[in-house]
């Protein structure tokens, strides 16, 4: 794709720090069951509102093996999926599982040819998150990016505070050969439609992924999290046609065509 990606190399340098530091900010993924509270103090307040009435866009689209966060009687600790479940080198952390799945209904079961998606699975759990910024390029072919860092950081002197400016969804799946839950557009942002992102968590928190855990902590935080605490069924096809579109933006955005591995919940 040609022209010149501005966002390239935005990313800021904050490593990982010790999470007993006592300068360490608030931490995700967390429980967001209704009803329950987190024991870290913060000033920090959550964009509650949709993130493109705050002035965000969507500038990266990414998914975990399992769900990062955690929703009582939706995905938890009695999710189940494929068993064995796929392996290939390099995976990452598996988290929580959906109550959908069900070994003998062909729709958790019956193989799907991925033709953009890698390491993807019939019947598996993924929890799919839309990184938003206010600094994002957009409405311009650089808007999507890869890492998502680039596009969260990319306009300089926007930034100046990253809860109230930088936005996650997150919106978790298990994913099934049924083309009765087909859905076009995965990747401009969380389904909306029905009873998808009727009952959303909002919070303060940090980025994710298996390189963090309770003992190794984010430096990117505070930041908004809209949690959608319901688990739905998606089409395989839909995450092939999200993977189609990510191919055609002006980044390379390769290295999220497959899930990540999850953090343990903080």
């Amino acid at each position: 794709f040609g022209g010149i990606n501005v966002c390239n190399a935005k990313k800021p340098d904050l490593n990982n720090v010790d999470c007993l530091e006592d300068e360490v900010a608030e931490q995700s993924a967390v429980d967001v069951t209704e009803g329950v509270v987190g024991e870290k103090e913060t000033d920090a307040v959550p964009i509650t509102k949709s993130y493109w009435n705050a002035g965000l866009c969507p500038v990266n689209v990414h998914w975990h093996i399992g769900a990062e966060h955690r929703s009582e009687g939706q995905y938890d600790e009695g999710g189940m999926g494929p068993s064995p479940a796929k392996e290939w080198d390099g995976k990452g952390r598996q988290g929580f599982q959906c109550r959908h799945y069900a070994k003998n209904d062909k729709m958790f079961n019956e193989p799907y040819e991925w033709k953009h998606c890698k390491h993807m699975e019939v019947g598996e759990t993924y929890e799919v998150h839309w990184p938003h910024s206010a600094a994002g390029a957009c409405g311009t072919p650089n808007q999507y990016q890869t890492p998502f860092y680039d596009g969260v950081f990319c306009m300089d002197g926007i930034l100046t505070s990253t809860s109230a400016q930088i936005g996650v969804q997150a919106q978790v799946f298990t994913v099934v050969n049924d083309e009765r839950f087909y859905h076009p557009d995965m990747i401009d942002g969380m389904i909306v439609d029905g009873d998808m992102a009727s009952d959303v968590a909002f919070y303060t928190g940090s980025t994710t992924g298996d390189s963090r855990s309770n003992s190794v902590c984010s430096q990117y935080t505070p930041i908004t999290w809209q949690v959608d605490r319901m688990c739905h069924l998606i089409s395989a096809s839909s995450f092939d046609k999200m993977c189609a579109d990510m191919k055609s933006k002006r980044d390379d955005m390769s290295d999220d065509l497959h899930p990540h591995g999850s953090r343990e919940l903080v």
